[in-house]
């Protein structure tokens, strides 16, 4: 771990022009990866495909596809039908919501690793989900959580590769960078959201924080280097999720810069 690589992540519903924008952008400033959200109003596969039409290395990920609203043949079938560069996919899928969550993505993974020769990365948060990635997938991505307790979520994962006898998979994380009181503001609203939501609670309650406590939030692009510093040797991969005052093309154009791997900033 603690390559220094990074990725840079924005959400599904963003406008596909600010998406193709700030994929260019993010393969001509060194990040690894560009990755988008998978949302019930933003379908992020689509979204890749845009990001796929203006870049020709750079790694493509989504994260992550519910498997409870979506079949692993469904999924297939867009993959294919979008002509997604398989070389580059990031494939990642979570269990979504209902009961079964393990059981659902151990099927999930074992019906996607048959048919698409793809990079599999599976979404944790507890550990028994960890365990399950460590056992079956090719990366986990990790979401909401202190640099502390990613180092934790890294030991689940190693034990499930152990008991595997397999490599421990890579290690992503969304860590959400903001900059500046509008962006902070919206920041704020989503970590709200999503102490709201059961899962989430259960998972900051067992890391004994506040989900604002897990992300990146400066006044001033000055500020970031220091910020970062926290995750220094943590991960595989820090994933940039980009929270912008209104998802400009200007707006996430400046966070690509200023949080790219050997900015000045």
């Amino acid at each position: 771990m603690g390559s220094g690589a990074r990725g840079f992540g924005l959400a599904a519903t963003t406008p596909a022009t600010v998406v193709r924008a700030a994929a260019a952008a993010a393969e001509q400033h060194g990040y690894r990866t560009f990755w988008v959200n998978d949302t019930p109003d933003g379908d992020g596969l689509a979204a890749l495909a845009e990001a796929a039409s203006v870049t020709r290395q750079i790694g493509l990920g989504v994260g992550v596809i519910p498997l409870s609203r979506r079949s692993p043949e469904s999924i297939v079938q867009q993959v294919r039908r979008l002509g997604l560069p398989l070389d580059r996919l990031r494939l990642g899928i979570g269990s979504g919501a209902g009961p079964g969550a393990l059981r659902r993505v151990r099927q999930g993974a074992r019906a996607l690793r048959d048919v698409l020769p793809v990079e599999l990365v599976v979404a944790a948060l507890g550990p028994k989900m960890c365990r399950l990635a460590g056992e079956m997938a090719d990366a986990v991505l990790l979401n909401w959580l202190t640099p502390e307790h990613a180092c934790v979520s890294a030991s689940w994962v190693q034990e499930g590769a152990e008991q595997a006898g397999r490599p421990r998979p890579k290690l992503y994380a969304y860590v959400r960078v903001a900059i500046g009181p509008a962006a902070i503001q919206r920041l704020e609203q989503e970590a709200e959201r999503y102490e709201r939501i059961p899962g989430y609670a259960d998972h900051f309650a067992r890391m004994g924080t506040r989900a604002r406590q897990t992300a990146i939030a400066v006044e001033h692009l000055e500020e970031l280097p220091a910020a970062f510093q926290v995750w220094h040797g943590v991960l595989d991969e820090l994933v940039v999720r980009a929270i912008t005052a209104a998802d400009t093309e200007e707006q996430v154009l400046e966070l690509v810069r200023a949080a790219a791997p050997g900015s000045p900033y």
